[in-house]
């Protein structure tokens, strides 16, 4: 799967969870970040994995991603940065 599509994915994943709260006139890309960009509070990170794992299954393993960051990665964390670890485990799950 291409990360273009995968971006699509995350993209309504991540409305779908900010549903209640929109996501403002934030433009979803690859360079957006939760915290700073979509107001993402962990709660939202929890709502979120659930979303991933509806999705793609125990393939894509978010709380495991998030437990190898240090905690300004996790502040800095990019859409990008989830596409590249959604397309890795894709592809390791194919293998």
């Amino acid at each position: 799967m291409n990360e273009e599509r995968i971006l699509a994915e995350l993209t309504e994943m991540i409305e779908v969870v900010l549903a209640e709260y929109g996501t403002g006139d934030v433009e979803i890309g690859m360079d957006t970040r939760f915290t700073d960009d979509l107001e993402m509070e962990s709660i939202d990170l929890v709502a979120l994995a659930g979303q991933l794992e509806e999705r793609y299954g125990g393939r894509v393993n978010f709380a495991e991603f998030l437990a190898d960051l240090e905690l300004d990665e996790i502040i800095g964390l990019t859409v990008g940065a989830l596409v590249t670890h959604v397309s890795g485990s894709l592809v390791g799950a194919a293998r």
